[in-house]
């Protein structure tokens, strides 16, 4: 089994370009925006995850860190079992990322990732 380990730290709000802006200068982050939506990814050689800048796609904005597993359907089944809930159900993302957001019973979102 794969040990879970933080891939992707994830910034969603109202204005892309102007977060993308923001946290790029902040930190002298290169971000790639050609993903679909403008979505901004940074090279995780130069920050050591994936730093990625975007959208929200839902009521309000939020930051989500996404934690790599060997299965997601298995971790999402436990995680239920122990009393959360799937917020986002597996869906594939791009040709080789296949995600999903999971809450702890008081609403705390991570991603995963398989």
């Amino acid at each position: 089994m794969t040990e879970p380990r933080v891939i992707h730290f994830e910034i969603l709000g109202n204005d892309q370009k102007a977060l993308q802006a923001f946290w790029s200068d902040l930190f002298g982050l290169k971000l790639d925006t050609s993903n679909p939506g403008g979505y901004g990814m940074s090279d995780p050689a130069q920050t050591g995850i994936v730093f990625g800048i975007g959208e929200k796609r839902g009521p309000t904005g939020h930051v989500t860190a996404y934690v790599r597993v060997a299965d997601i359907d298995a971790t999402l089944a436990k995680a239920v079992k122990a009393g959360g809930k799937v917020i986002m159900p597996k869906f594939n993302a791009g040709p080789d990322a296949i995600l999903a957001v999971v809450a702890d019973p008081e609403g705390h979102a991570v991603g995963l990732s398989e």
